[in-house]
């Protein structure tokens, strides 16, 4: 079962409680101190987020390392922040941020960009197996005056994004340059186990995946041909799906600099669906 915002606050009412959960998570306050080599105790220092070595005075700060590292906004504030995100099945916005939490607006998007990257450092990128579904994507599209709608960028108006899903299982994104054998082949070969069913479409650079060691199926969507025995891309395309109504309703854009962070917030999402309980306990977990 999933945190309600009650149950959050109760258990993390201020910023004492969010540093104890981090210290404790993160090193423990019983170890062996770096500082003198002995068993210790560590101890907090009332007036600055670091605990001590009681024998030797050694000190740990617990938010080195995380993304709260060098930031003044309270930990409270990014615990809840991390809460939001983790409650959303469509991200949360910069300004959503802002009027949540009562802090700038360059502030929220920076709090906004490190919990994404944070997501996708803790997601991590595994091998995937069994029966495999691949598709690339087109984010953005054109309006009026010909510039891109739902993105910005340098080149082209569309971002090309890459994604492998396992059926049933776990989701990899990329954002390449193309979509020709040299941009989408060498993902398939890092993250994808040799011998595995790889399902596609009838795009021509995916004719390669047997002389690669891949079992491969296709379907046909030119001829409307969705389905074909075991053989569908509807799992990465519900992935997709999932990813551009998110981009025009919650973000109205993203620029194609910060587009793999968005990607790897959706892929932690996506990842844990069948458990929604674990995401903010695997974010609350920092051990990344």
């Amino acid at each position: 079962m999933t945190m309600t915002v009650i149950q959050f606050m109760k258990r993390f009412p201020n910023d004492d409680a969010c540093l104890e959960h981090l210290m404790a998570q993160r090193y423990g306050f019983r170890r062996t101190c770096e500082g003198c080599g002995r068993p210790s105790i560590f101890h907090r220092v009332r007036t600055r987020k670091v605990y001590n070595c009681q024998w030797c005075g050694h000190q740990i700060s617990p938010c080195v390392g995380t993304p709260m590292e060098n930031s003044r906004t309270p930990l409270v504030s990014w615990f809840y922040a991390m809460y939001l995100f983790t409650a959303s099945r469509h991200g949360v916005a910069a300004r959503e941020l802002q009027r949540q939490l009562g802090v700038t607006y360059k502030c929220a998007w920076r709090m906004a960009h490190k919990i994404r990257e944070y997501m996708a450092k803790v997601d991590g990128d595994g091998m995937l197996d069994g029966h495999v579904e691949l598709d690339e994507a087109y984010i953005g599209g054109r309006k009026r005056g010909g510039k891109a709608k739902g993105l910005t960028g340098r080149g082209a108006d569309k971002a090309i994004v890459f994604g492998m899903v396992e059926r049933g299982g776990e989701a990899i994104t990329r954002v390449v340059e193309g979509a020709g054998r040299r941009d989408l082949l060498p993902h398939v070969r890092a993250h994808v186990a040799p011998g595995t069913h790889i399902s596609t479409d009838e795009w021509m650079p995916y004719r390669a995946l047997p002389r690669m060691g891949y079992s491969h199926g296709t379907v046909e969507h030119r001829s409307k041909q969705y389905v074909s025995g075991r053989d569908h891309v509807n799992s990465i395309e519900a992935f997709w799906l999932i990813l551009k109504r998110s981009i025009r309703g919650t973000h109205v854009w993203v620029s194609r600099k910060h587009l793999s962070s968005y990607l790897g917030e959706f892929e932690f999402r996506w990842n844990r669906r069948k458990a929604p309980e674990r995401m903010l306990a695997d974010l609350l977990a920092f051990r990344t």
